[in-house]
């Protein structure tokens, strides 16, 4: 029970316009509460408050009818019993007329007519009581923006629940609707107005109601809206868009019929306004006018609506008709949303009523469109009058076609006939008769117009055959009139649409676009209901194939064939057309595809592969046949090239897997089957390179090599575990049988190493590549034979100077399972095993990596690698093959976050000193690698050790690792003896931390920051390093276009603005100009008192940048000095 006094304080708390609007708050929800709970009664509550609900204090009467109507509105879910839900509708109806508390009345009643059903609800006579004192005693656009919306909410809920109650007050509620959204201009209120028309429409639908006489009064409100001007802004909080008023004003006007005499004379109008929006709003809307208004009230209007949809197609269409094969599956031309919205009207008016159509077929202009098309053959010799006369006439046409049978049947009688002689394809006897012209060259007479217009017709009446499939599975159009046209003329038709493909020449790309266009079309009648009979379509399918044989090169002709091609491929698949499948499979497929595996064809072996993947792609079974067919091609070139020493096969074998590898393998998840396809292709690739025996001649290219090696590693990615273990086994059988294994006999000893050439034979060298590519991609999850004799292999190939033995060697370190437990990849080696085969010793242990110099200790030293790699064997070659090879193997064992690539990493950092524990002095070269090692380890590869090639990646590796090499090379900077390894120590460094997330890099901003500024400095004098120079800058920008790095900027602007002036004019590289300057701008966030100083030296140092021979960095310069102009 609340205390009397307590619930006094509240009610006066709320009362009190003196008291912030948050401790109002809180008193109306403890009211509202402890109504909820049942501590106090709505009784109770009202004898509490009769004295502020019945003062005579305006401002206290208000906020009395206010607190009591939005604790109605926090109870709308409570049950109240029915005498005093009719109490309360009273008060607050009575209340309608007391001018001073409307708001809070308004509230009151809008809350009891949104109470749910089982709470007790307004009766209808208590609805139609408070109706008539709204329309009494309140003057909507006399209230305030969101009084008036509260008014116009009451009278939505009045109409939309209450209807039947409120119906019988007729006109007087017409003419206090029309008199309350008279004049109202605020989007939100105008939603809810726009309603209120429809919900008047809905309950007034007699001829001779209420709404019927004032029909003309209600559109003289609405109809001062069309079109609708406004712009959304980003301020409004009801988020009221353009696109949502027009919608409504256009469901207002069309909601009855009774507005059809002042709302269509008016959209005409508009329609020819010159605005775009006031021409799309208006065809929108004529299109629900035409629907809802019904037949015989458009009728009248049809003249006019004709004579308007006729200028806005000659008006929204462009005379430019695209020739490209991108065109065969689209208009040809532009279609702007006023073009779209006149197709959508234009065929929503023939589809509703079929005698719209005769306007369409008696005008004087699509009859005088053929003498266009006679007088012009060719469509470049048309003025621009013409071409839009015939793009825009076959454009009504076809939409009127496509409308319905009945409309398509007329259409073609009107017309067809008369086409087919302007094609010469009919004639007329002494008789008077129609019949074919056998006799006629149909090659001369290729009027372009005629074409295009006869081309829109068919494409129409096969669209319309689509439209109707899904509803009608066994349509009857073989008796239609349009149907047996084009049945009867197909034949001719197909001649001369080929009669213009074989016209090509250099001055004939209209007849070729138009005669394979027409080709196209004929060829995509859906089969069940097809006028085009089997033979025909096989006879478009062989002469687009044909062009595509052609030995000739790629022309637009080509081109267009091939689109042509791969049009019908998608369309036979999508749909399921089994019986033209099998003539595609048999006629396109299968000639393509034996063309691929032909070694005398006079097609550039590219344009055959590209054709033969374009068309294959269309559909899974040609797939299967496509890579069954390239890896009959893959192995006979392999085979020409072994046993003959053709080169051109083993170009061909090049490009064949590059097809396979960006053609077919992106498409892996979406065709069934081909995961085993391409699995069984690889292991082919196994089996022919064991077969070939010895290369009859060695090839210098890497060409094929990379091809060979990204196929095998994006097969082997993508493919299942089993499917892995098979491909690894057949990998491992070729490699044993090679004369590879005999390198796993040379021991890790400086005598043994110091001779090592990049000796291998091609075929060796394939291999091993090959089999690395298998290593690369494989799954922790798979099993590989003889692991540890395979590692001391990849260890020698390494050190022979063979790269992706080095990366394959990196991937076993990092999938092998520990010894310790974990995922065990093979079955006889672990990851230490694998370690100790590596290192031929294990590293230096207990000693922790530090970044105090002082510390004079030989991290792995006493390992092989390391010797080498600290300069102990005088070979150079050996040695920076080694600090590469350390590097990648580094890389695997710092993804998966074992701690040993600690000791790696400080061996890389021993050879970046002037004078390095070993006491030696190292070779610029080698220098040069270990800091590049830095880049190895830390950037994400394409190639290996990535997701997409399941390697084992710990979260948060690459923090880790700049934690604990970052103080390292800071210290050593700082004590460098030489420029060179003073300079080798920032290459490290920018690869670092250029590499790390960048949250990384602004947690650490203020000890970072001058070590950037100094690396940029002295890296800007190699021009080696200039894409060093370049990620460096990248990780400084990003430090001052965020708050953190400007805090610290802002002690360094200086420094920092000194760095860049210069690089404005570094001359090696011209992002690093243009990013260099977009930093300038970005310093004007700092304080100003910071930059100010500097702004002479910085407009002097842009004035030079204007003058760049760049572009890009000219508009960069142009858009720092307005910015550093205004400071």
């Amino acid at each position: 029970m609340v205390e009397p006094n307590q619930l006094t304080q509240y009610l006066e708390t709320f009362v009190d316009i003196t008291r912030s609007p948050t401790q109002q708050d809180d008193s109306l929800k403890a009211i509202a509460s402890s109504l909820e709970n049942d501590s106090l009664s709505i009784n109770q509550l009202v004898r509490e408050m009769e004295m502020y609900l019945t003062t005579t204090d305006n401002v206290v009467r208000a906020r009395g009818i206010l607190l009591l109507a939005e604790i109605l509105d926090c109870l709308k879910a409570k049950p109240l019993n029915d005498t005093i839900v009719h109490t309360l509708v009273g008060f607050f109806t009575e209340k309608l007329a007391d001018w001073r508390a409307v708001h809070g009345a308004l509230v009151g009643c809008l809350a009891l007519m949104k109470r749910k059903d089982v709470a007790g609800v307004v009766t209808d006579i208590d609805a139609q009581a408070m109706a008539k004192s709204m329309i009494q005693n309140v003057q909507v656009q006399a209230l305030a923006l969101h009084e008036r919306k509260l008014g116009f909410e009451l009278l939505e809920c009045l109409l939309q629940q209450h209807s039947e109650a409120i119906a019988t007050m007729g006109n007087l509620l017409v003419y206090a609707t029309c008199e309350a959204i008279d004049g109202e201009k605020d989007p939100q209120c105008l939603m809810i107005v726009f309603h209120l028309i429809e919900l008047l429409a809905q309950l007034f639908p007699s001829p001779s109601g209420p709404l019927a006489s004032d029909a003309s009064d209600l559109f003289e409100v609405i109809g001062c809206y069309f079109p609708l001007h406004f712009t959304h802004t980003k301020d409004d909080e009801a988020n009221i868009r353009r696109e949502d008023l027009s919608r409504g004003l256009l469901l207002a006007i069309s909601s009855t019929p009774f507005f059809e005499p002042y709302a269509i004379p008016l959209l005409l109008e508009k329609l020819s306004s010159s605005l775009p929006v006031a021409k799309v709003d208006s065809l929108k809307c004529l299109k629900d006018c035409a629907m809802k208004y019904g037949v015989d009230r458009m009728k009248k209007h049809y003249g006019g609506l004709w004579s308007a949809l006729k200028d806005t197609f000659y008006s929204s269409t462009g005379t430019n008709l695209s020739f490209a094969p991108e065109s065969l599956s689209s208009p040809g031309f532009e279609m702007n949303e006023i073009h779209r919205e006149a197709v959508s009207l234009l065929q929503r008016l023939v589809k509703q009523d079929i005698s719209f159509l005769g306007f369409v077929v008696d005008d004087i202009g699509i009859n005088m469109v053929f003498d266009t098309i006679s007088r012009y053959s060719e469509y470049k010799e048309m003025p621009d009058t013409s071409k839009l006369e015939v793009l825009v006439i076959s454009q009504i046409l076809s939409v009127s076609a496509k409308a319905s049978v009945q409309s398509c049947n007329i259409i073609f009688q009107a017309i067809f006939f008369r086409l087919m002689n302007s094609l010469g394809i009919v004639e007329k006897t002494s008789t008077g008769d129609v019949v074919q012209n056998g006799n006629s060259t149909v090659s001369t007479r290729l009027y372009h117009g005629g074409l295009h217009l006869c081309i829109e017709l068919l494409a129409a009446s096969k669209d319309l055959i689509l439209g109707f499939e899904e509803s009608s599975p066994t349509p009857g159009y073989a008796q239609e009139s349009w149907w047996s046209m084009v049945k009867s003329f197909s034949v001719p038709l197909i001649q001369v649409f080929t009669s213009a493909v074989l016209s090509s020449n250099d001055d004939s790309v209209t007849d070729v676009y138009f005669g394979v266009n027409g080709l196209l079309t004929m060829g995509m009648f859906w089969g069940g209901s097809s006028p085009i009979s089997r033979s025909e379509f096989e006879k478009i399918l062989m002469t687009l194939t044909s062009i595509i044989t052609a030995k000739s090169g790629k022309t637009v002709v080509w081109e267009l064939a091939l689109k042509a091609l791969v049009c019908i491929g998608s369309f036979i698949d999508q749909y399921h057309e089994s019986d033209k499948a099998m003539s595609y499979m048999s006629i396109v497929v299968d000639n393509l595809v034996s063309l691929a595996c032909s070694s005398h064809c006079g097609l550039p072996y590219q344009m055959i592969l590209e054709a033969t993947s374009e068309v294959c792609s269309t559909g899974p079974k040609y797939v299967e046949k496509m890579v069954q067919g390239l890896e009959e091609a893959f192995c006979s070139s392999l085979s020409d090239f072994c046993v003959n020493g053709n080169f051109k096969s083993i170009d061909n074998c090049s490009q064949l897997l590059g097809c396979l590898t960006n053609k077919l393998l992106p498409s892996v998840a979406e065709i069934d089957g081909l995961e085993k396809l391409l699995v069984h292709f690889a292991i082919s690739m196994w089996n022919q390179i064991e077969t070939s025996g010895v290369f009859s001649c060695d090839f210098n290219g890497r060409e094929f090599v990379e091809a060979a090696m990204t196929t095998m590693r994006q097969v082997v990615g993508i493919a299942l575990v089993d499917s892995q273990n098979s491909i690894i086994q057949k990998a491992y059988s070729v490699v044993s049988s090679s004369t590879l294994p005999a390198m796993e006999s040379i021991p890790l000893t400086f005598v043994a190493l110091e001779g090592l050439q990049r000796d291998l034979s091609s075929r060796d060298e394939l291999i091993l590549s090959l089999f690395a590519s298998v290593i690369v991609a494989a799954s922790p999850a798979v099993s590989i034979p003889d692991a540890k004799s395979l590692v001391h292999l990849l260890l020698v190939s390494l050190l022979k100077g063979y790269i992706p033995a080095a990366q394959a060697l990196g991937s076993m370190v990092n999938k092998l399972g520990s010894g310790s437990g974990g995922t065990n990849t093979s079955r006889d080696c672990s990851l230490e095993e694998a370690c100790a085969v590596i290192f031929h010793a294990d590293f230096a242990s207990g000693k922790k990596i530090s970044s105090n110099e002082s510390t004079k200790i030989m991290f792995g030293s006493e390992t092989t690698l390391s010797k080498i790699c600290l300069g102990y064997c005088g070979y150079l070659d050996l040695q920076t093959r080694t600090i590469t090879g350390l590097a990648w193997i580094g890389k695997g064992l710092l993804m998966r976050g074992y701690e040993r690539v600690n000791e790696i990493a400080l061996v890389l950092v021993e050879c970046l000193k002037s004078t390095n524990c070993s006491g030696h002095a190292l070779h610029p070269s080698a220098m040069k690698h270990a800091a590049d090692a830095f880049s190895t380890l830390m950037s994400d590869s394409e190639v290996c050790l990535n997701r997409k090639f399941h390697a084992v990646v710990r979260p948060l590796y690459k923090q880790r690792f700049f934690s604990t090499i970052v103080p390292i090379l800071e210290s050593l900077i700082m004590n460098s003896q030489t420029p060179l390894s003073r300079t080798m120590l920032y290459v490290a460094l920018a690869h670092v931390i250029s590499n790390v997330p960048v949250t990384v890099i602004l947690d650490n901003t203020k000890k970072l920051q001058p070590l950037i500024l100094e690396g940029l400095s002295v890296l800007s004098l190699d021009s080696v390093e200039k894409e060093t120079v370049f990620s460096l800058l990248l990780v400084l920008s990003g430090t001052l276009t965020d708050t953190k790095g400007q805090q610290s900027a802002s002690d360094n602007a200086h420094i920092i603005i000194e760095c860049l002036i210069k690089l404005t004019s570094y001359p090696h590289l011209m992002v690093v100009r243009e990013t260099a300057i977009q930093c300038l701008v970005a310093l004007l966030e700092l304080p100003h008192r910071r930059i100010y100083p500097f702004r002479r030296e910085v407009l002097q140092a842009i004035e030079k940048s204007l003058d760049d021979p760049k572009r890009r960095v000219r508009e960069e310069a142009i858009r720092c000095r307005q910015a550093w102009l205004v400071t």
